[in-house]
Formats: structure tokens, sequence, C-alpha cells
């Protein structure tokens, strides 16, 4: 196992590398600042995409406190309750710093707007780690990934190359889903993270529609700041899976759940189909306190 550890670590560094090279720097354009709605509201400029923002305290603020408060979401592993506590604080954060930075768009306020959002992203990758592949691994890789997180902004601030900040970005949106679909699970109501999923990609593609959205609601509201609602919605549900789910015995992939279900579906329409038998093993962990 740490054979096979090394050698993705190395894997993963060496592609890193290459790509480092191959491709050519992104710099930040300078319109990415340049949102729709300008308009001000109660003395607050870029009113809409700042108040927008406001969400994220409030569901990373009881997603932090629901954490720690007496294990209320029966966390069962070791570090699952370091991995949710760091991202609930990157959502709560969010609030903060992409209010600071909309209040006055540019580079240099553009950074504490990104932060906490790595720390949410790398947080989530990190649980997932715990949840599905290693515990102890994953509980160690949290300093690490958010170390990762941290310095792609930094590299990006300093030699203006969004080059490893897309990587910490988009790499998670990849991998978390197909993680979720592919890799059992030790507790229930998986789907909730292709929900968290399906609104994360909500917000982008509202992200990058702003202009159009705004004019389309005839400058009601903007792309941007549904963006902000549905990215919110992230936390929301997967906060909602916390609270629902529960250890369950028969680990099975969402992949394979889909498959037997499928069956099922065939075999009551009358046609042939193979059974499928699924070998599943459980072991009692001990909840934290």
């Amino acid at each position: 196992m740490k054979k096979r550890t090394a050698i993705a670590w190395g894997a993963a560094i060496v592609i890193f590398i290459v790509l480092m090279i191959v491709t050519p720097a992104i710099p930040q354009s300078q319109e990415y600042h340049d949102f729709s709605d300008h308009r001000e509201f109660f003395g607050i400029p870029n009113a809409l995409n700042v108040i927008s923002n406001f969400p994220f305290f409030v569901i990373g603020l009881i997603g932090i406190l629901l954490t720690l408060y007496k294990n209320y979401f029966n966390l069962s592993l070791p570090g699952e309750r370091w991995g949710w506590s760091v991202f609930f604080l990157g959502v709560t954060a969010v609030a903060f710093g992409s209010s600071y930075y909309h209040l006055k768009p540019n580079d240099d306020r553009l950074v504490w707007d990104r932060l906490p959002m790595t720390v949410a992203f790398t947080s989530i990758v990190a649980i997932f780690i715990i949840e599905r592949v290693d515990s102890h691994k994953g509980t160690w890789s949290i300093i690490p990934l958010l170390s990762v997180g941290v310095i792609s902004i930094l590299y990006w601030r300093y030699f203006d190359d969004l080059r490893p900040y897309a990587l910490v970005q988009f790499v998670p949106c990849i991998a978390i889903p197909l993680m979720a679909v592919l890799l059992p699970p030790m507790y229930s109501h998986s789907t909730y993270w292709l929900w968290a999923a399906g609104f994360y990609l909500l917000a982008k593609i509202e992200e990058a529609t702003d202009k159009l959205i705004f004019d389309s609601t005839h400058r009601i509201v903007s792309g941007h700041t549904l963006k902000h609602l549905a990215a919110a919605m992230v936390p929301v549900f997967l906060a909602v899976m916390l609270a629902k789910r529960v250890v369950t015995e028969e680990r099975m992939s969402l992949l394979q759940v889909w498959r037997i279900s499928w069956k099922r579906v065939k075999k009551g329409k009358g046609e042939e189909v193979e059974e499928e038998e699924v070998s599943c093993s459980y072991s009692t962990l001990p909840v934290e306190n």
C-alpha cells in the first residue's frame, strides 16, 4: 500500500511538472473584475454581489457548530471532525472574503476571495480520502492539501499565473463526483454529493453567463449574484447529508446501486438478467466525542 501511495504521488508530481512545462502561463484577466451589476444600495457598492455572500456565513457557522457541538453529525472516523470543521470554516470565511472583494474588485482583494474557497475545496478532498480510502492517510493529508491550496494562491499572485490555482479548483470538481460514484461509502445518502456537485456546476455556468443573465432578467439580477446563491447550496446539501446519513452495513458504490436497480427494472419488464451477488464487509467504528 505504501509503495502504491508513493507511486501515485510521484505520478501526480510528474504530471504537474509536465503540465507546467508544456502549457503557457495563464495571467489574471482584468476583465474578470468587470461584473455586470454595479448598482449601489444603502451605500454598499456592487450591493447584490456583496449581500449575496451572506448565506455562506449562515450555513458555514451552523456547520461549524453542529460539527463541534456534541458530535451532532455522528462523525465516526478519526479526522472527520477536523476535515468538516475546516470545510465549514472555509465556507464561513467565503462570506467575508468575497464580500471584501466585491466592495472594490481588484487583484489584491481577489486573494481574499479565493483563499477561503481553496480551503473548502482542499478540505473536501481530504474528507473523501478519510471516508473512502484511508482514514489515517486522509487525516494526515489535511494540512498538506491546505498548503497546496495556499501555495497555488501565492503563486498566482506573485507570478500572475493561474495554472496551479486552476488545478486546485477544478481537479476536485472532477475527482469528487467520480469518487462519489465509484468508491463504496461507509455512510448512506451518498447522492447528496452529486446534488452538491450539480449546484456547483450551476454556479460556474451562472458565473460565465453573468451579463447574459443580467440582461435577460431586465437588469434585476446578475449571473454572478445567482452564482453566489447556487454555490451556497453546496454546503447546504452537505450539511443536510451529514445530519441524515447513517453508517451503512452494505458498502456499495453508487455505480453498483445503479446497476442493481437497472437490472431490477429490466427484470420487472420480463427480460432475462444475470443475478449479481454483492458481498460487503463492515466493521463497527468508534464515534469521536
